[in-house]
C-alpha cells in the first residue's frame, strides 16, 4: 500500500486550513449571535424570552445539514447569490448560536442571585451590574464548556463539503476519488482532526479543574 504524494498531502493540508478559518468564523459568528441570544433569554420581556426560546428549539431540532443546504441553496432563490464559504459560515453560526446560547445561559443564571442583589443596593446600572458583577463570574463558568463545544464546531465543519466547500473532509474525498486509496487517505484525515481537536478537549478539561466548575 503506498503512501500519499507530497501534492496530496499539501491539499490536504490546504483542506485543513479552511476547515481552521470555517472553525472560527463558526465560533465568531455564532458567539456574537449566541450571545444576544443568552442575554435575550435570561433579561428580556416574557413575549422576546419565548421568541427566543422558539429560536433555539428551531435551530437545535434541524439537522446542520438542512441549515447549510438552505444557506447555500435557498437564498440564491431570493436573489442573494452566495458563495459556498459564506453559505457555511452562515449555516454553522445559526448552529453554534442555538447551543452556545443555551450554553451561555444557564452559565448567567447559576451566578447566585445575591450578587446581583449586593450590585443593586451599591447603586449600580442594569448595564453596570452585567458589564461588572454577573458576566465576569459567568464567565469562568462558561469557559470549559465553550472550549469543549470548539470541539464540536471543528468536527461539524466536514458538513460543508455537502454544499461543495472544500475543507479537510471533502479534500479527502476528491483525494479518494483520484487515487482508490480510502485507508490511508481518511486515516490522515483522521489524525488531522484528532491533532486540532484533542488539544481543545485537554484543554476544556483543565479549565474545568482550575475552575472548579463541576464542584459549583
Amino acid at each position: 500500500m503506498s503512501l500519499l504524494t507530497g501534492p496530496q498531502l499539501q491539499f490536504l493540508f490546504q483542506g485543513l486550513l479552511w476547515t481552521v478559518v470555517l472553525s472560527v468564523m463558526a465560533f465568531v459568528g455564532g458567539g456574537l449571535l449566541g450571545f444576544a441570544v443568552a442575554i435575550l433569554r435570561v433579561y428580556g420581556s416574557a413575549p422576546v424570552r419565548n421568541l427566543t426560546m422558539l429560536y433555539i428549539k428551531l435551530v437545535q431540532g434541524t439537522p446542520l445539514l438542512v441549515l447549510l443546504s438552505l444557506a447555500y441553496f435557498g437564498l440564491p432563490t431570493l436573489g442573494l447569490r452566495i458563495e459556498p464559504l459564506t453559505a457555511a459560515g452562515l449555516g454553522l453560526s445559526i448552529y453554534v448560536s442555538a447551543y452556545l446560547g443555551e450554553i451561555w445561559r444557564g452559565c448567567i443564571e447559576s451566578v447566585p442571585r445575591t450578587q446581583n442583589e449586593a450590585a443593586e443596593c451599591l447603586a449600580l446600572s442594569w448595564r453596570q451590574r452585567l458589564a461588572h458583577v454577573i458576566l465576569p463570574q459567568a464567565m469562568r463558568i462558561a469557559t470549559p464548556p465553550t472550549v469543549g463545544f470548539m470541539v464540536q464546531i471543528v468536527k461539524n465543519t466536514s458538513l460543508a463539503s455537502a454544499i461543495g466547500f472544500v475543507e479537510l473532509a471533502r479534500a479527502g474525498q476528491v483525494i479518494n476519488n483520484a487515487t482508490f486509496k480510502p485507508f490511508i487517505t481518511f486515516m490522515v484525515i483522521a489524525a488531522l482532526y484528532f491533532a486540532l481537536c484533542y488539544p481543545l478537549s485537554v484543554w476544556s478539561r483543565r479549565l474545568e479543574r482550575k475552575f472548579h466548575v463541576a464542584n459549583r
